[in-house]
């Protein structure tokens, strides 16, 4: 067994400029939400194509995040990092730029396809930066908030943007924020010398996992506008079983395998794949209910709506960096993540007694508030632990695990909980006679029943964690071991009793 790395003196500088690319990436799954109604009349782009400015990211995001993370791996996860921003910022200018539907769409799939490189680098460096027990609790905790509240952010930033400036700035927005991350990186951002991966690419693992995972996010869009049982959405979703299940069967025969097995059939990090990409599923549809109903029932301006995120937003720093990053090497992991989110369920649970008039103060304050510190103290740990104990070569495809499951559950959560918003609202009219003045009631009506199977998937979550995971505390150093190293080499979380 090798002997522990010595600690980069510039890692907690590095974290800075990882960290400032991770929010970018993540501003950028809200932000464009707020800006799309602008953009939508001022390019021309019909109803039929709105929701292609959102899908033509996800779609490219979801469908090559595995392919990215094991690129990262091969070429060098500070190469690929740098790349995947200047990819990014260049994305984005092209996409403020536009003067027509084509030319935003084409700007957005290749924002998704830089994100799926620069996503699995950003994580895996952290991972493979920090080795040391009670600095890796620190700097996940760091990275944890910034993952799960930079989604509310960029809803305030979005709104912002918008309203003062105009939509085009919620893509030009990145083009800083990648030029000082960049910039950051190739002065101090390190990467462990011994940590690739030097296998030859999985060309039918690739295939196979992309066009699989592209079938089931656009399954998902589809069910949202076509409906469940419709000819297409069904077909996408049997294409995407049949795909998914030819690269699991390939992973398991080819030498060097894109996805190798032993990164998702490990215990733990099945545990918090799982956990974690239903958890999403529930605060996806959330922010998406919210934002209607504080702008459309309410009447909030897009900067009024944002704000009132902030409350979420202060939760998911505070459980990430004050609870989660405290215990995480003195409590086993699934002590953190099972309480972190049944308190997000018990926030959820609160929002299912929204009404028209629901005051601000009285009931939607006090419910962001458990939602943030709940998903903030069960995120930092879930992090951690998808990294924790892989081998340093396979720590970007852990990493886009990781992403995947997030990015899948977004996708899952957004078309599901939409469907049975409309669904509820609908059935809630015409049992009233139909009657238009009513609307806003329906709309409130739908959102409460969807928020119902909010709570339930949060509430599976946290089952999970607690069934699946049973690693410790994650505490000592994790050994890197030597990037040609047999699975042995790299220290197993110990189990609790």
């Amino acid at each position: 067994m090798s002997l522990p790395p010595t600690p980069h003196p510039k890692r907690w500088t590095a974290l800075f400029f990882i960290a400032l690319a991770q929010l970018m990436v993540v501003l950028d799954a809200t932000i464009v939400n707020i800006a799309l109604p602008s953009a939508q009349h001022d390019l021309g782009i019909t109803d039929g194509n709105r929701q292609w400015v959102i899908t033509a990211y996800t779609l490219a995001f979801g469908g090559l995040l595995l392919l990215g993370g094991r690129i990262a791996d091969m070429a060098g996860r500070k190469r690929t990092f740098v790349i995947g921003l200047i990819g990014f910022a260049g994305a984005s200018a092209i996409g403020g730029a536009a003067v027509n539907t084509g030319m935003l769409l084409g700007a957005r799939a290749l924002q998704g396809a830089f994100g799926a490189l620069l996503a699995p680098s950003a994580l895996s460096l952290l991972a493979v930066t920090f080795t040391e027990a009670k600095e890796r609790a620190k700097a996940f905790g760091i990275f944890g908030a910034i993952a799960g509240g930079g989604g509310a952010l960029g809803l305030i930033l979005g709104g912002v943007l918008t309203e003062y400036l105009n939509w085009r700035w919620a893509l030009y927005v990145n083009v800083p924020f990648a030029a000082v991350a960049a910039a950051g990186a190739i002065a101090v951002v390190h990467e462990p010398a011994d940590s690739r991966n030097s296998n030859r690419l999985d060309i039918p693992g690739v295939v196979l996992a992309t066009l699989g995972l592209v079938s089931l996010v656009y399954g998902f869009t589809r069910a949202e506008s076509d409906g469940w049982g419709a000819g297409v959405t069904i077909g996408l979703f049997v294409a995407a079983a049949v795909l998914l299940a030819g690269f699991a069967v390939v992973e398991g025969k080819v030498k060097a395998p894109l996805l190798p097995l032993r990164v998702v059939t490990e215990r733990n990090r099945a545990g918090v794949y799982l956990s974690l990409g239903l958890a999403v599923i529930g605060m996806f549809g959330l922010f998406l209910f919210l934002t209607y109903y504080l702008q459309i029932v309410k009447g909030y301006t897009p900067v009024m709506t944002g704000l009132a995120f902030l409350p979420m937003i202060a939760g998911m720093i505070t459980g990430s960096t004050q609870i989660g990053a405290r215990l995480m090497t003195r409590v086993p992991a699934r002590r953190l993540m099972g309480p972190g989110f049944l308190v997000a369920a018990l926030g959820m649970l609160m929002l299912t007694q929204l009404k028209v008039d629901s005051s601000y103060a009285a009931l939607i304050l006090p419910a962001q508030i458990l939602l943030g510190l709940g998903m903030g103290t069960a995120f930092m740990p879930a992090m951690s632990l998808a990294t924790y104990g892989v081998q340093p070569r396979d720590a970007g495809v852990a990493s886009a695990m990781v992403n995947t499951s997030q990015q899948v559950g977004g996708s899952i959560g957004t078309a599901l909980l939409n469907t049975i918003a409309a669904s509820a609202t609908t059935s809630w009219l015409v049992s009233h006679g139909g009657n238009p003045k009513l609307i806003n009631e329906a709309a409130v009506h739908g959102y409460a029943a969807a928020i119902w199977w909010a709570v339930g998937i949060l509430a599976v979550s946290s089952a999970i964690a607690f069934t699946f995971i049973n690693a410790g505390g994650q505490g000592g150093t994790v050994v890197s071991g030597s990037s040609e190293g047999s699975e042995e080499e790299v220290p197993v979380p110990v189990i609790a009793h």
